[in-house]
């Protein structure tokens, strides 16, 4: 007898379980930070556009000797011109305007395209400093702690806070007793030596005379609006908080 033909079945799926894999979402995925406690959350930043400057923290790792001191000052100095000359000769969309020392961390004040130009200028910017620092004090690895922390100005009001935040804030933390001395009437350890924006007229032997390590605004914010809110006084500090 000829074989009968066989009956045509129609497949079934079968659902396969996934166990706790290194995919898809999950509580504690994700790039780890640096330190025991993340300092800055590791979430999607927003939007930069280009006519809001944006004020830069970036801090030290634990355990390293403090940036305000002759030495390291004269090596942030010496990056912060290099990265205006290549940005300047490159049409980088990025410029960093002003800046603070402290003892473990930075204050950046600076203008940028987008987030992305700010991104990697920063990158470059922070590898250039980790770099020389490295070589200053005879060890290897990371300087920096975790992601830096930025916050867009959008208003005068905002950027004439962040520059009396930046340019004084050391002489905030001498004022409320820290490890910070600031015997001049501006901290050397900024950029203040170059602002043109206070009330006073001061002047800075050996210093207000070299050419200046950070560019020039450009944004109306930070060039001209701010101003409107009024100059800063060599004697004023931030506010609390």
């Amino acid at each position: 007898m000829p074989n009968s033909p066989r009956k045509r079945t129609r497949p079934r799926q079968i659902d396969l379980p996934f166990g706790n894999g290194h995919g898809g979402a999950r509580r504690g995925a994700g790039r780890k930070p640096k330190g025991r406690l993340p300092g800055v959350a590791h979430t999607t930043r927003t939007a930069l556009p280009p006519r809001h400057p944006v004020h830069v923290t970036v801090k030290l790792r634990k355990g390293l000797p403090k940036l305000r001191q002759h030495r390291e000052r004269a090596v942030l100095l010496a990056a912060f011109a290099v990265a205006k000359q290549r940005a300047g000769r490159t049409g980088k969309s990025f410029r960093l305007t002003h800046f603070a020392i402290l003892n473990d961390h930075l204050h950046l004040i600076a203008e940028a395209e987008d987030r992305q130009a700010l991104a990697r200028a920063l990158q470059g910017l922070l590898i250039r400093l980790a770099k020389a620092l490295n070589k200053l004090w005879q060890r290897h690895g990371s300087l920096f702690a975790d992601r830096y922390h930025d916050r867009a100005l959008t208003t005068p009001r905002a950027v004439r806070a962040a520059l009396c935040y930046v340019l004084a804030n050391g002489k905030k933390h001498a004022a409320e007793g820290r490890a910070v001395a600031v015997p001049q009437a501006i901290d050397v350890y900024t950029s203040a030596p170059w602002f043109d924006g206070f009330v006073e007229s001061i002047t800075v032997r050996g210093i207000a005379a070299l050419p200046p390590p950070v560019a020039e605004p450009r944004t109306w914010l930070l060039a001209i609006g701010w101003r409107r809110r009024g100059l800063l006084s060599v004697h004023e500090l931030p506010a609390a908080g």
